[in-house]
């Protein structure tokens, strides 16, 4: 039985499309009616899902190459049957049912999202946006990455954040498509002003957009909480588990995890604050890296969660906190000290630092295990960066991770089962910026390593513990030059 239906039509009954087709084995046929007087396109189908390792739906489509992208106007029609029925814009590399692709997806309920499988027959992930039930939805494809943007309530179009790549080569499908969610039932939706261009930028017109994002450890669902055409880092999330703390030039901004506007934290004559901050253990400090005294190099401090003056905890710099002790009592940083960089703890009210590790390498990212026994961080002291653990007076090395990637930053779920890291490739020298690298999550009872997310990102996407409280999800910044 074939995979997928193809329907020839006559030119003029398909508008700027070329073929439809009916995805995997749905049950009831779709339709297509055209109106060339408001570039409109009424679009039925049915379906069970758009989803897990392959699809059901009815797809409207051009086939095409080189960087595209496809905007329209999306309404369904009637009250539906499932709140999950979707109108995509889709980019599909074949019309098998479990071909790669990627949709922006409007949903019955409103939700917006970047739907996306990176590998033939691999299940689907998302990324939602934080704008609900946009009017006008746009999806790019631009080399191997594609985007989605969405119409806010005043009208404009916006990056929606979380931009994926996708091993999507040559010639590939574009255009419309419905998935009615339920396959004994046909869902509609109007496609109207849709408009598909062909793609020409250069890198000069080009800027940095930030996307502060959370990701489900059960489903590796992502979503987006705030998405700016500037440079933001390294979000904290507080222990009530209401919201998150970034960095951004210099100072530091709170924002709800439900999404809104942020708003800075007071932080004094601390206004050159780096990607190295957290919350202590009962909510009221936060720790700052700060370089804006001199001799300008980073130098740790408090203030209260809600700003203040900052506190000077270290004499010695430069140094760059990374780890609270659970009982409030200690800090643990990176550190240089005579031309040697090593793992440091420190009282949180100042006094002598004491260090812990010495390597002609580097030891970097310390943070402490939930019940305070052990101190995580990452060393490249046996060549490829991996992640470590020591008790918290230095004695006991271990190595947590072995394999051919660079690993940084692991941080321990609040409950003990999970550990979370940044993961550069092979060749990745430091933890720099503008690199594709993964999250990934390892279990603590078996060891076994899964992906939580592919992203561009790198240096400011999770340097700092960024763990929900309820240990479900994980806080982390991607970016996005467009």
């Amino acid at each position: 039985m074939p995979s997928s239906i193809e329907s020839a039509e006559s030119p003029s009954s398909l508008g700027i499309f070329e073929g439809t087709s009916e995805i995997g084995l749905t049950v009831h046929r779709g339709g297509l009616e055209f109106d060339p007087s408001e570039a409109s396109y009424t679009v039925s189908g049915s379906g069970e899902n758009m989803w897990f390792g392959s699809d059901e739906f009815f797809f409207v489509w051009k086939k095409v190459s080189g960087d595209q992208a496809l905007s329209a106007d999306i309404s369904f029609f009637g009250e539906g049957k499932h709140y999950h029925r979707k109108a995509c814009l889709l980019v599909r590399q074949d019309l098998t049912p479990e071909s790669v692709y990627a949709d922006a997806a409007l949903h019955g309920d409103g939700l917006a999202s970047l739907q996306y499988r990176d590998e033939v027959g691999k299940t689907t992930h998302d990324i939602q946006s934080n704008i609900v039930a946009p009017s006008r939805v746009r999806v790019e494809k631009i080399g191997q990455t594609v985007t989605m943007s969405v119409s806010t309530p005043n009208d404009e179009m916006t990056y929606s954040g979380g931009a994926v790549n996708l091993p999507i080569e040559g010639d590939y499908y574009i255009g419309i498509g419905v998935c009615s969610h339920d396959r004994n039932e046909v869902e509609t939706a109007i496609f109207k002003n849709v408009v598909l261009e062909e793609l020409n930028r250069s890198d000069s017109d080009l800027s940095l957009f930030s996307s502060l994002e959370t990701v489900a450890i059960a489903s590796t669902d992502r979503r987006v909480v705030l998405v700016l055409n500037q440079h933001f880092e390294a979000p904290n999330w507080t222990p009530d588990g209401r919201d998150l703390i970034y960095n951004s030039n210099g100072l530091l901004f709170r924002i709800p995890v439900a999404g809104g506007l942020p708003k800075q934290i007071p932080t004094g004559f601390a206004v050159r604050c780096n990607n190295d901050h957290g919350i202590s253990p009962d909510g009221t400090l936060i720790v700052i890296s700060d370089q804006s005294q001199a001799p300008h190099q980073s130098i740790i401090y408090t203030l209260p969660i809600e700003g203040g003056t900052p506190t000077r905890i270290t004499e010695n710099f430069p140094s760059f906190w990374h780890g609270w002790s659970p009982d409030g009592q200690t800090l643990a940083y990176c550190a240089q000290r005579e031309g040697k960089y090593g793992i440091f703890t420190i009282p949180v009210g100042g006094g002598s630092e004491t260090r812990l590790t010495s390597t002609d390498g580097l030891d970097d990212g310390p943070d402490y295990a939930p019940d305070g026994s052990k101190i995580i961080f990452n060393s490249d002291r046996t060549g490829k960066m991996q992640i470590w653990s020591m008790n918290c007076d230095g004695t006991n090395l271990t190595q947590i991770t072995f394999d051919d990637y660079n690993n940084w930053f692991g941080h321990i779920s609040p409950n003990a089962k999970w550990m979370v890291f940044l993961t550069y490739g092979p060749d990745v020298k430091g933890h720099p910026p503008d690199k594709d690298v993964m999250l990934r999550l390892m279990s603590l009872e078996t060891g076994e390593i899964t992906v939580l997310a592919k992203l561009f990102g790198g240096q400011g996407t999770i340097n700092v513990p960024s763990w929900s409280p309820d240990s479900s999800r994980v806080a982390f910044v991607s970016y996005q030059y467009r």
